[in-house]
């Protein structure tokens, strides 16, 4: 009887719960539903209206698109499918009470279908080429990739993915986070390859603004994420703000854009494939292949889709894979004869290429291939620099970092055979270690006031539990000539000839700049820094000793790559290495090293001679001397035949010899 009860008065719970819960409405006003409210369904007008004044509209709704599609889309001939489109609409309405009552009555006509043999329906013009297949460590033969008279299709090797609507993309400025995450990111459109003049730009057309929704996302990333960072060191913003304009009636850069913004969004969100990228980027490699054969062509084009082409093999990830345009964009550069006095795009191509070498250089311990003294930079600090043009400043810190890098790529592997000559050696590299140190020094004393810090904060003093300051920088320019400044002062630092990083000046020196690099990157919210952000933070993270100061780099390597898709996974298993992060023993022994190092220490060289014997700081150095290249060390080895004059030049097969080239100097951005 328990039993009962207790089932018998479980049962009545559950029947009260249900009828407490309330009913959904489905005969209410139109009225309460457009203001999403639970409607008595009184009548004639009900409540919900009476109070608010408002006309109680009765009837039926019913939400359908009528989508009126006066031509279909463009579809590739077949051998074993057809394409029809049927309209379902109208028979889905005629379910519902008067729902097929608005519609209107459809015309009585016999369609007709176009003879699936006549190929003029589906080609722009006689001159679009077919892309070829993906060819990344030897570049594909021209009569391979571009058949006369033939349409060869696509692999279908892509992935397929839902058809939802695309939400509407968010514009967001420089100084916020990503708006290209998985959480934000509107979901890949449905894609196949089966042919490639489906998505093909129509080549020399004078076409308007982009029509397609998948163009239009890639362009809008590119502008907003990708070109962010390679406007870096551009005032005039070319990538992000000229040139996607002039891509409109420029297929070959049109697709090398898409194909940037297409794996920006395959490395920030899962859902994109590259395959997308991969397509764009097949397509502007074969029209620039083509393009480097005509005599006439335009050479300026041609350099500046290789440098952005260039990007996309930097972000591909490949490193085997990716060697098609890195040399090719720098031999062209080369041909157009940019160095650093050219304006323009010229300008723009030739800091950002020479900026991400100095990164690579910086990264592997190389020498810079093109020898700074050979870039034509001014670097006479007494001449006045156009206030607020904080950019001309960089341009003079980048070329006294690749000094630097050079300097250091040329530390000699093993002592000389005499004790003499290695003293002339030693005296001759310490006298280079205090020109450099003197030239970066004289660079930081001379800057604008618009080039330091608006706000310091120690650690103490902040409220971010941070173990870095916070420094705040305003532009853009200025973080990154920041950046680099304590970079290589921290590299000078790491490369004394006669004092070892544990000596007390050195270890100070290092320990006063990795600590202030650190905390413009832990601080900054600009993501158009973020390339240079990665290598310059790797260096200073070489010189921490602290663990928490090495876990909190760790944290902001990771929110990087979170919010600009730049891989930074290999960094942590470097650093954990130099950290001695394998076994607790390197740990313990790291931390009686860390312990030994505050205590002074005699320089690592016992020559008779001492430093305060040496010669006093020279004065800054003269302008350099051009055709005094820095001395041989391990040269770029991707760059160092970056030349057409080379007998192993880049686009072997592919390259005829300009008949025309851009005038000196360029004074628009084409």
């Amino acid at each position: 009887m328990a039993t009962n009860d207790a089932t018998g008065g479980t049962a009545a719970g559950e029947n009260t719960s249900a009828a407490a819960r309330p009913k959904r409405v489905r005969t209410g006003c139109l009225t309460c539903r457009e203001r999403h409210l639970k409607c008595d369904e009184g009548l004639p007008d009900c409540q919900n209206c009476r109070k608010s004044s408002r006309p109680c509209k009765r009837g039926v709704r019913l939400n359908f698109i009528d989508t009126q599609v006066k031509s279909p889309p463009i579809t590739p001939p077949t051998q074993e499918w057809d394409i029809t489109f049927q309209d379902e609409s109208r028979e889905i309405a005629s379910e519902y009470r008067g729902g097929l009552g608005r519609y209107a009555a459809l015309p009585q006509e016999v369609e007709d279908v176009p003879d699936i043999k006549d190929e003029a329906l589906y080609q722009f013009s006689s001159g679009v080429m077919n892309t070829p297949t993906l060819a990344h460590q030897q570049l594909p033969s021209l009569q391979q990739s571009i058949p006369v008279g033939n349409v060869e299709s696509y692999p279908a090797v892509s992935q397929r993915m839902p058809d939802n609507s695309r939400e509407q993309h968010r514009h967001s400025s420089s100084n916020t986070d990503s708006t290209f995450t998985s959480q934000t990111m509107p979901p890949a459109p449905s894609s196949t390859y089966s042919n490639n003049k489906q998505t093909l730009t129509p080549p020399s057309e004078d076409r308007g603004p982009l029509d397609s929704p998948e163009e239009l996302l890639f362009m809008q990333v590119f502008v907003e994420e990708v070109g962010l960072w390679m406007d870096s060191l551009d005032p005039y913003k070319h990538f992000s703000r000229l040139l996607p304009s002039d891509s409109l009636n420029e297929p070959m850069l049109l697709n090398a854009f898409l194909a940037c913004g297409a794996r920006h969004l395959s490395l920030v969100n899962p859902v994109y494939s590259e395959d997308k990228a991969l397509h764009y980027y097949d397509d502007a490699t074969t029209r620039l292949l083509e393009a480097l054969q005509n005599p006439n062509r335009n050479t300026v084009m041609c350099a500046t889709t290789a440098v952005i082409l260039n990007v996309y093999e930097i972000m591909s990830e490949r490193p085997l894979q990716r060697m098609n345009h890195i040399a090719g964009a720098r031999a062209l550069i080369k041909e157009c004869r940019w160095t650093a006095k050219s304006t323009g795009v010229g300008a723009a191509c030739f800091w950002l290429n020479v900026g991400m070498e100095l990164l690579s250089c910086i990264r592997f311990n190389w020498q810079v291939a093109w020898d700074p003294d050979l870039w034509g930079v001014d670097m006479d600090f007494s001449k006045e620099i156009e206030y607020g043009c904080e950019e001309g400043w960089t341009y003079r810190l980048m070329y006294i970092v690749a000094k630097i890098a050079n300097f250091r790529s040329t530390v000699p592997r093993q002592a000389e055979s005499s004790q003499h000559a290695e003293q002339v050696r030693l005296q001759n590299r310490f006298n280079d270690w205090n020109r450099l140190k003197d030239w970066i020094d004289s660079w930081n004393n001379n800057v604008p006031r618009t080039m330091r810090p608006m706000g310091y904060l120690y650690p103490h003093q902040t409220t971010s539990k941070s173990a870095f300051p916070e420094v705040w920088l305003i532009k853009r320019t200025t973080i990154v000539a920041r950046l680099f400044y304590h970079t290589g002062m921290c590299l000078l630092a790491q490369t004394h000839p006669l004092m070892s990083t544990r000596t007390p000046e050195m270890h100070d020196l290092q320990q006063t700049h990795a600590h202030d690099l650190c905390g413009i990157v832990a601080h900054v919210k600009d993501r158009g820094v973020a390339s240079v952000a990665i290598r310059s933070l790797a260096i200073a993270a070489e010189c921490l000793v602290s663990r928490r100061e090495q876990e909190e780099v760790l944290e902001i390597f990771d929110r990087i790559q979170k919010e600009t898709g730049w891989r930074t996974g290999f960094l942590h298993k470097e650093l954990k290495e130099k950290w001695g992060w394998n076994n607790e023993e390197q740990y313990q022994q790291q931390q009686q090293q860390n312990v030994a190092a505050s205590l002074p220490v005699l320089p690592v060289h016992n020559f008779p001679y001492q430093t305060s014997n040496l010669p006093p700081v020279p004065p800054p150095p003269p302008a350099p001397k051009p055709g005094a290249g820095p001395r041989q060390g391990i040269i770029n080895p991707i760059l160092r035949s970056a030349d057409f004059s080379a007998p192993t030049h880049p686009y072997q097969n592919h390259y005829v010899a300009p008949l025309h080239l851009p005038p000196q100097p360029q004074y628009s951005h084409f």
